[in-house]
């Protein structure tokens, strides 16, 4: 891993962190905030969830992925989970925000744009191979090397044929 990927996730991923962190220690209010999210879904699951248990998970997850990035694990899809955690609560700060006054409206456009930021961020640590091949690319090289193979063991298999067709009829 090289220097600038060791000193950026973690810098990256400590927002997530401490915000995921804040959120599970006040789970009453993150469930409020997130209310118009939750409510939903706590409905359409199939088991009882209550909005305070869905959003210490939806903090959990947070934390958990934010570590993961910073420690450079699974940090593909941590970055993942980062971006859809981080694009449900920009949504809804962004709705719930005060508008009232001048101030408050620059305030909220700077948190959009902070939210926007890091976002785009985590997906680009979400696509970051770290030098390694993607798995596109060894994709693409696994069926040009079946390919390959295919044709030599078809063209092997052409030549037995015609050599034991050459043998039976003995021309």
């Amino acid at each position: 891993m090289s220097i600038i990927r060791a000193l950026a996730r973690p810098m990256l991923a400590s927002s997530f962190i401490f915000s995921g962190l804040d959120r599970l220690r006040h789970a009453d209010a993150t469930a409020a905030q997130l209310s118009p999210v939750l409510g939903p879904l706590s409905a359409a699951l199939p088991v009882e969830a209550s909005e305070k248990n869905l959003a210490r998970v939806l903090a959990g997850a947070q934390v958990g992925a934010g570590v993961l990035l910073a420690a450079g694990k699974f940090s593909r899809p941590a970055a993942v989970v980062l971006a859809l955690t981080a694009g449900l609560n920009t949504v809804v700060e962004y709705r719930n925000a005060n508008t009232d006054t001048k101030e408050n409206r620059s305030h909220r456009r700077n948190q959009l744009t902070k939210n926007i930021g890091l976002i785009g961020g985590v997906l680009l640590a979400s696509v970051d191979t770290a030098g390694r091949p993607g798995l596109a690319w060894r994709t693409e090289k696994l069926l040009a090397s079946s390919k390959k193979t295919a044709k030599t063991q078809l063209k092997n298999a052409d030549k037995q044929v015609r050599a034991l067709a050459h043998d039976v009829t003995g021309q």
